[in-house]
């Protein structure tokens, strides 16, 4: 018995051993160049493929922006079965969905208004199905349409991905002046969790919140991803998150803990009116469609959040179009008179904003702004 205990313990350095050398390996800031940089690591997609991340220095690295892609979820067997018919998951597993240098909006970097073009930046790519969370592996089993028996593992490794990119992050920018964390759809969900532990490593440094197109998911039936994914044991040992289970944890949570645990943090959210993915993703949960207003929805979500933190900064455009900041309408869209891109240019760099919304539009919500 001891011989065996004594070999498990010398696997276990081992291994532990091995993961340090490896993540060790990842190449320091100074050595990139001045492009974005595909960075390997030993982590894994949900299909058990290779995972990287993206980093692009810029000048004095003292401007950092840290962004989470999105991209799809999956907390049941057939969507998290990539070759499932009929196919009913969302494109997530693989990198080549996830390279920054193809996409536009705020990394569009040879517009003179981008407001981030001036910033180092790190990508965190979205491949696990898990909104940047999952706690680990999952196994699922379900009954495809021949009636046959499908046995499929998921490696809901968000959690681990991500925590390597950010301990990167730590290690090669310790003296920065300003941090963004961003991120779109289902990255907007992850960057409202891990803005927390951000804002809390760099306690002395204003960080700012920006999630895109994620804020209507108040569902009654949220808890079904956060038991597939078992967020609740890599939740950080704060007193804001005492008490939560998979059962009771909300999306709002993760802006609410962030922000009242982090006096250096400011929170803010972009949101469509009537976002068509946001209503689909919220049908595929549980709710019935026709069962709720994704505006009052979206509504309910800023109040929850501004009663309980004090502030959150919210701008509702009209329409149906699911995320902004990796498209060009980033630099097109107004409403009330105030262009997105200069709201967001103002909110990053530490000055006043107003709460926008489509609602004060003589055109309402239904349609998309000019």
């Amino acid at each position: 018995m001891y011989k065996m205990f004594r070999y498990v313990l010398l696997l276990s350095a081992f291994f532990l051993m091995a993961s340090v050398v490896a993540q060790s390996s990842l190449p320091e800031l100074n050595s990139l160049g001045q492009s974005w940089n595909a960075i390997p690591t030993d982590g894994v997609c949900s299909t058990g493929t290779p995972y990287q991340f993206y980093a692009k220095p810029a000048g004095d690295n003292t401007e950092l922006l840290v962004f989470f892609n999105g991209g799809g979820a999956c907390w049941f067997g057939q969507a998290c079965d990539l070759s499932s018919q009929p196919n009913v998951h969302s494109p997530f597993a693989e990198m080549d969905q996830n390279n920054p240098g193809l996409a536009s909006g705020i990394f569009d970097l040879d517009n003179p208004e981008n407001p981030f073009a001036v910033y180092a930046m790190v990508f965190v790519p979205y491949c696990n199905g898990d909104v940047h969370i999952g706690a680990g592996p999952r196994e699922y089993t379900y009954t495809n349409a021949e009636g046959s028996e499908i046995e499929v593992t998921a490696y809901h490794n968000g959690h681990a991905n991500s925590q390597t990119v950010l301990s990167w992050v730590y290690e090669n920018f310790t003296a920065p002046s300003k941090v963004v964390v961003s991120g779109s759809s289902a990255g907007a969900i992850g960057g409202s969790f891990y803005s927390g532990l951000v804002a809390e490593h760099y306690s002395d440094l204003p960080v700012v919140l920006l999630a895109d197109a994620a804020g209507a998911y108040d569902s009654p039936y949220i808890y079904r991803v956060h038991e597939a994914w078992d967020v609740a044991v890599i939740l950080p040992d704060w007193s804001e998150y005492a008490g939560e289970t998979n059962r009771t944890l909300t999306f709002q949570d993760y802006y609410i803990a962030s922000a009242n645990h982090n006096a250096n943090l400011r929170i803010a959210q972009f949101n469509t009116a009537e976002d068509s993915v946001q209503k689909n993703f919220t049908y595929l949960i549980g709710d019935a469609p026709g069962s709720f207003s994704l505006p009052q929805r979206l509504l309910n979500n800023y109040l929850e959040i501004e009663n309980r933190v004090g502030d959150l900064a919210h701008y509702t455009a009209g329409g149906d179009v699911h995320t902004i900041l990796g498209s060009p309408i980033f630099y097109q869209y107004s409403v009330e008179g105030v262009r997105f891109v200069d709201w967001v240019r103002d909110l990053i760099n530490g000055e006043p904003v107003r709460d926008i919304s489509c609602v004060n539009e003589a055109e309402g919500c239904g349609s998309a702004p000019d």
